[in-house]
């Protein structure tokens, strides 16, 4: 596993998080020779969905725009 002193990954930082995300190893960074942190990728990444990939889970019944509530709802003219 790798290791990184603090200041330099301060200095690096979005490089060093786009090599770690991309190559999957881990990364120690240190503080005057002692280990304070490991920085490592996400195992399982689900925030990503394609477009249209719920297409077909909800089901409509009736109509949607005139919901036949209208009666219930006093207008203030």
């Amino acid at each position: 596993m790798d290791t990184m002193i603090i200041s330099e990954f301060k200095a690096k930082c979005i490089k060093v998080v786009k090599n770690i995300n991309r190559t999957k190893k881990p990364l120690i960074i240190t503080l005057r020779g002692t280990p304070i942190a490991r920085v490592e990728p996400l195992k399982n990444q689900t925030g990503k969905r394609n477009l249209g990939s719920m297409s077909g889970s909800v089901k409509i019944n009736g109509d949607i725009v005139n919901s036949g509530f209208s009666d219930d709802w006093e207008l203030n003219k």
